[in-house]
């Protein structure tokens, strides 16, 4: 009897001493935290867009709860919360009632506060022990602090399945609204939850749902917390559409979306701030992200890729890629990586290095711009092989001719004209603009550079032309503009960065041919597809039809395409890039600047338009107008032409663009003289 009792008061020693260890854990409502609390990623508007998370919580103080959800939390869970102080005598009678019955644990008639205590500080298992040190912590923290400091610190703890934790999560999931304007219906539905959120939630059993929803409904009448007609109202209120993107807190589009975007976005948190941070620290990211545009892109590679494969065998394998930007500050506003993030989360926008075919030519062109040609410079004798280390090469092309300006050649995306041009400007010159372009994968050093067999990434390819799009300065691409902690402190910020690629002037240069290419040259699909708005841009297509590229802007708006497979192959036969991405781009454009209204660069004041005598190449007069000292030739197609080649017709004797001040002599043609007409 002795060793009995000496074992007894050693039990209850222990226990006590358990009880000691508690209370001090509970003495700061602050030690119950930190919880893990979601990143919440806003996106360009200042709007929630979707979450980073280990638990899917975000801390709300008790002011932006809404009344109706403290209301239909305090009605179901414990009525009598705001008179007891901590411990509900009624409840715990009946309780105990139910489980003397039942020889077991079945009810445990626990508190708002004890089940704050429970969920932040002790095991969920249903024992006596842990029922008396749950009673002692809820006595303990009614005694410190308030009902409005207890309440909100339940509110944010409780689980409210689906994977939300606390009730801000909860409502943004289910109800994509703050807690602060959550309506009876939906307060009630989010408490009716707690009791058993694995088996109740709307997403689980709608009917179980409604039936509970209502019964707290009901509750909230029965203790005049709700008038007849609201309760009339609140009960046929219809369950929320659960049919969304798990994790996010915003429902991006009917099959998803976004998630390429979200993907890189969490890739470049957790490198500057570590995984722990990302999934726990609850952390604002304020992005670039743009959810109208996204959808746009999203929509614009679906459907090419469905067009597409209706011409192709094997169009499962066939994926697609999408980059839109603000080319004034870099930001990113839609990213599409992939034909499918759940079938392959590899990004073919951001990782993928594949050739840009004649999408690479602008950079060629803009170095001899900047080394002192214009638009209107000739080149000529371009059917005579260029001389490289393995002795001489002219590439092949199905509409080369002799002789062209640089912007005819860019128009008509000659090859020879481009191979010859990056001689003369030197492939050491080309690769240095191309890194002042922002392109920063290893280029070869070869002749066949003009042609594109440089591997880069969309985004790359996309950001560089920027530069003309922004008038000569090139902005750093950018998926986050800051970073806050939770309480709004600023953690980190990223300011828009340039960095001048080319002078404005032959920016606008550039632009002026490559709006050539849009509207009659080798995107002239984007005009067959109804994209009407002033813009510029360049096709790209690989020998073997296996990339097709085009990345083309307006002065507000920058978007690049790609289209291939994974394990190169073609495309589909003829699959030039005017054909495969200028439909899908046109696609996207047309949306992302419905209502935008037409507007181009003006005219630097350092450059005059010219007329030139194609024969002398000097200022041309009224009697090289009339010039017949040139042949009819055949006026050099496109090889990546989107649908016929262009018209045979004869050479221009004059044409006329943009050159330098003074780069002109005033001095003009001589060759033609005009015949005075004999009078009678």
């Amino acid at each position: 009897m002795a060793a009995l009792g000496f074992y007894a008061a050693y039990r209850v020693a222990a226990f006590t001493i358990a009880i000691a260890r508690e209370l001090t854990r509970a003495t700061e409502l602050a030690n119950i935290a930190p919880r893990a609390q979601a990143t919440i990623v806003l996106d360009r508007r200042g709007k929630p867009a979707f979450t980073f998370y280990a638990e899917q919580r975000i801390d709300v103080p008790l002011d932006r709860v809404s009344r109706h959800m403290r209301d239909a939390i305090v009605a179901v869970e414990d009525r009598r919360f705001y008179s007891h102080n901590g411990l509900d005598p009624v409840r715990i009678a009946a309780a105990a009632w139910h489980n003397v019955r039942a020889r077991r644990i079945r009810q445990g008639g626990s508190t708002i506060t004890q089940q704050l205590a429970r969920a932040s500080q002790l095991s969920p298992a249903r024992t006596f022990d842990r029922k008396i040190k749950e009673a002692m912590i809820a006595i303990h923290l009614e005694e410190r602090y308030s009902k409005e400091q207890i309440l909100e610190e339940y509110l944010n703890t409780v689980y409210f399945g689906d994977g939300h934790y606390g009730v801000e999560s909860a409502a943004q999931g289910y109800f994509r609204k703050p807690a602060v304007d959550l309506a009876p219906a939906e307060a009630a539905l989010l408490a009716a939850l707690v009791r058993s959120p694995s088996v109740d939630a709307p997403t689980v059993s709608p009917d179980r749902a409604r039936n509970r929803r209502d019964l707290v409904l009901r509750l909230m009448w029965k203790q005049a917390k709700l008038s007849k007609r609201d309760l009339e109202a609140a009960l046929a209120a219809p369950l929320p559409d659960c049919a969304r993107r798990r994790g996010s807190l915003v429902n991006l589009s009917a099959s998803g979306g976004g998630e390429y975007f979200q993907e890189e976005l969490r890739r470049q948190l957790v490198t500057m701030f570590g995984n722990d941070r990302v999934l726990r620290g609850g952390l604002r990211v304020y992005s670039t992200y743009d959810p109208d545009l996204q959808l746009a892109a999203d929509e614009a590679v679906r459907s090419r890729i469905a067009d597409i494969a209706k011409s192709r065998t094997r169009a499962r394998d066939l994926q697609g890629s999408l980059i839109a930007i603000d080319p004034t500050n870099g930001d990113v506003l839609a990213l599409v990586g992939g034909r499918s993030f759940a079938e392959s989360p590899f990004n073919r926008a951001t990782q993928a290095r594949r050739q840009p075919g004649s999408a690479f030519k602008p950079i060629i062109y803009a170095a001899a711009l900047e080394r002192g040609y214009s638009p209107g410079s000739l080149l000529r004798d371009l059917d005579t092989p260029v001389d490289v280390p393995e002795g001489s090469w002219l590439p092949g092309g199905e509409h080369e001719d002799r002789e062209y300006t640089l912007r005819s050649a860019l128009k008509v995306s000659s090859n020879r004209a481009a191979a010859q041009l990056l001689q003369t400007v030197g492939v050491s010159t080309a690769v240095y603009y191309a890194h002042r372009f922002g392109i920063d994968s290893e280029l070869p050093m070869v002749p066949s550079l003009a042609l594109g067999t440089g591997e880069v990434t969309l985004l790359e390819l996309t950001a560089a032309y920027g530069a003309f799009a922004n008038h000569g300065l090139r902005a750093v691409p950018r998926f986050i503009t800051r970073v806050d902690e939770p309480d709004g402190t600023i953690l980190w910020t990223s300011p828009v960065e340039t960095t001048r690629a080319i002078s404005q002037t032959n920016a606008f240069l550039m632009s002026s041919m490559l709006s050539d290419v849009v509207s009659g040259g080798t995107a002239n699909g984007a005009r067959a597809a109804g994209f009407s708005l002033p813009s510029a841009g360049k096709t790209g297509t690989t020998d073997d039809y296996s990339d097709a590229w085009f990345i083309g802007y307006t002065p507000h708006l920058l978007a690049g395409v790609w289209f291939g497979t994974d394990t190169p192959s073609p495309i589909m036969s003829g699959g030039f890039a005017g054909v495969v991405a200028v439909p899908a781009w046109a696609r996207f454009m047309k949306i992302a600047t419905k209502g935008a209204k037409p507007d181009w660069y003006e005219v630097p004041a350092d450059l005059e338009k010219v007329a030139i005598c194609r024969r002398s190449g000097a200022r041309a007069t009224d009697a090289c107008r009339h010039a017949t000292d040139l042949k009819s030739v055949g006026v050099p197609g496109d090889s990546l032409a989107p649908v016929d080649p262009l018209p045979v017709k004869a050479f221009e004797p004059v044409y006329e663009d943009y050159f330098p001040l003074g780069t002109v002599p005033p001095d003009r043609c001589t060759l033609h003289v005009s015949v005075p007409v004999k009078p009678g």
